[in-house]
């Protein structure tokens, strides 16, 4: 509830015929603006704006910490030597209140690079208390529920979605100025597809028909490159119905794109480019810090083969390995995974003696066939398939493919999926007629990639969640401590 103090004096600014909250205010500079080029502004004219986040008193003078959108900076405020008006709005002041201040730029005894108040106006009255000792607060979902709180008092939080929409703003350019194409692609869809996941259904009024949130883009997008749009991207939001840790939430954003007449060693080239271009044009150097760990972005990047990785740590063969085999395997490994099936036990195995060891970037290349119903297999090795997937800091951040354009082997995979769901594989998809009828009037040559975005932007925000690269993520619901 809001504050009964603070009410009170937001009635008094009202009764002064000041509004608490007026319409707009000429904002000249920002904080950091004004720290960087010092020099040039010290002992000149300037207005800000932004919220008030601590407050002392030394004698006659005040000192404000205003917050605005680039960082903070310091007023000074001799109480006597403002107007009525600023006066009087200065005797109602709270932390938390939005004002906008005009002044000199000056520098304390101290060295403080300060703004020298001359005039201050409300611009919107808080009516309640900030959290004090945010960062101690034993329930770190709030910052993620209430994340105007979290980016009001945790400049981090803010600088790591200044970085996503640099991350995001560059993979566009990149991705643009090769000629590819950004569309959309349905969220809602009669049939979910293009991945290995749990998917949310809802339901249709006037259609009366069930519908499924997107899984992934992949099918819609390849039926623009059986279309004719040779170049094609989308960077969009999926949804899968999936737990919820450091490394998942169950709306996440992805970048997908496929070019006709390319395949996955095209694709391991321009990923080497997109990413250290990304990481030297945002950090610098080749080189970042995650999570205390160093990070080198420098291409080429280390290829290693996943059967004769798992082969190295384990002992197993997972290349023929059939679902028999694999049930035994997951009962001896300890592998605790709901579906005992070829590729879930391989994917499991990969997890545990693998993918843990893989810091810098690694693409790791050529799974068997039997985990890949949307790829060609390996040129001269039909027990594998043409696809990388790209690890960096023991997480994966990008899937390709050389994909599978032979509609006949397409609907023989389709139908092995589609049995496997019928099985009890929750996360095998059904059979996608629409998606085989296109492909059946010729599909080029193609390779595709699908990027987690929310992940590639922890590990250049350096942030040890997932939740702390997404505004909003899910949450449990207030008050469950379950």
């Amino acid at each position: 509830m809001a504050d009964k103090t603070k009410l009170e004096k937001m009635k008094k600014l009202r009764q002064l015929k000041i509004d608490p909250y007026p319409y707009t205010y000429d904002q000249t500079h920002h904080a950091d603006e004004i720290v960087v080029n010092f020099p040039k502004l010290d002992g000149r004219d300037v207005s800000v704006a932004g919220r008030i986040v601590g407050r002392r008193e030394m004698g006659k003078l005040s000192f404000l910490d205003l917050l605005d959108g680039s960082g903070k900076i310091q007023l000074l405020v001799k109480g006597d030597e403002l107007g009525k008006k600023s006066a009087e709005v200065f005797g109602l002041l709270d932390v938390g209140d939005i004002i906008g201040a005009k002044g000199k730029v000056m520098k304390t005894q101290r060295g403080a690079i300060s703004i020298e108040a001359s005039d201050i106006e409300m611009l919107a009255k808080s009516l309640r208390f900030l959290p004090e000792k945010f960062h101690g607060l034993t329930d770190i979902e709030i910052r993620y529920r209430k994340r105007y709180l979290d980016m009001i008092t945790n400049l981090d939080s803010r600088k790591a979605f200044v970085v996503r929409g640099r991350v995001i703003g560059y993979i566009r350019s990149f991705l643009d100025r090769r000629g590819y194409l950004e569309v959309e692609t349905p969220v809602l869809q009669p049939l979910y597809g293009g991945a290995a996941a749990k998917p949310f259904v809802t339901h249709h009024n006037y259609l009366d028909s069930d519908l499924y949130l997107r899984i992934s883009l992949e099918l819609y997008l390849k039926r623009l490159i059986i279309g004719g749009i040779e170049k094609v991207y989308e960077l969009s939001k999926n949804f899968r119905n999936e737990a919820v840790d450091a490394n998942h939430n169950p709306e996440f954003t992805m970048l997908e794109f496929y070019e006709a007449y390319a395949d996955y060693n095209v694709f391991m080239k321009m990923t080497e480019e997109m990413l250290s271009g990304m990481v030297k044009e945002l950090k610098g150097a080749h080189q970042i810090e995650y999570q205390g760990r160093k990070i080198d972005f420098k291409p080429p990047f280390k290829r290693i083969y996943l059967v004769d990785e798992i082969k190295r740590h384990s002992g197993i063969d997972i290349s023929e390995m059939d679902d028999k085999a694999a049930e035994k395997i997951a009962k001896k490994e300890e592998l605790d995974i709901p579906t005992k099936n070829a590729y879930h036990v391989a994917d499991a195995l990969f997890d545990k003696y693998v993918q843990p060891n893989l810091t810098d970037p690694t693409f790791v290349l050529d799974f068997p066939a039997y985990m890949c119903p949307l790829t060609k297999d390996k040129r001269g090795n039909p027990k594998l398939s043409e696809r990388f997937e790209l690890f960096i800091a023991g997480k994966e951040i990008a899937n390709c493919f050389s994909e599978l354009t032979d509609p006949v082997e397409q609907r023989g995979k389709f139908e092995e999926q589609d049995a496997e769901r019928k099985k009890g594989d929750a996360e095998a998809p059904p059979k996608d007629e629409d998606f085989l009828e296109a492909i059946e009037y010729g599909m080029p040559p193609t390779a595709g990639l699908g990027l987690g975005v929310d992940r590639l932007v922890m590990l250049v925000a350096d942030t040890p969640s997932i939740k702390d690269t997404i505004l909003f993520p899910t949450v449990k619901p207030e008050g469950r401590r379950d």
